[in-house]
């Protein structure tokens, strides 16, 4: 009994549990609201060269400001929609930078190198913007269906009401 007890506050714990900026991963820093890829990977890599003690060491960093900083304070998160988004653009942001960097070593020219970097840019931005319309269809999905369920719910409760009425007059 006193294994389950231990097991489950320990459980409730880590889910409210801020994330530590010194150890976290780049998807547990890029779940702090106002916290994207790039930004994940400043942290990282700040953090290899200096000790984070608190949020306010963040400060340290170009491009975090207080808004950011309070978000870490007060352990502000993204939803799972977001999140999902973050990840997946961090994915193609990640392979962009491999193409780019193949295509450096490849040996093309200077010419032939802007023209492959245009592409892959391009082909990336094309991506990231695609991820992002799909999340924001999803989520006006979900807010749809929503809203269906709160007027299907309203129209019930009226009918109730309507019976109710119908039935106290006879």
């Amino acid at each position: 009994m006193k294994k389950i007890i231990v097991l489950l506050m320990l459980s409730v714990s880590f889910i409210f549990a801020a994330v530590n900026l010194q150890t976290a991963s780049k998807n547990e820093l890029m779940s702090i609201k106002g916290v994207g890829p790039v930004k994940a990977d400043q942290i990282i890599k700040y953090r290899k060269s200096n000790k984070i003690n608190s949020a306010d060491d963040l400060k340290n960093i170009k491009g975090f400001g207080p808004g950011i900083i309070a978000n870490v304070k007060g352990n502000k998160t993204v939803s799972k929609a977001k999140m999902t988004e973050k990840k997946k653009t961090s994915k193609i942001e990640d392979k962009r930078k491999a193409k780019i960097s193949k295509a450096k070593k490849s040996g093309m020219s200077k010419d032939e190198l802007k023209a492959k970097k245009q592409k892959i840019n391009k082909n990336a931005k094309a991506k990231k913007t695609d991820v992002k319309t799909k999340t924001k269809a999803k989520k006006s999905e979900k807010k749809a269906k929503m809203a269906e369920k709160k007027k299907n719910k309203a129209a019930k409760k009226a009918e109730k009401v309507k019976k109710k009425a119908s039935n106290s007059s006879k």
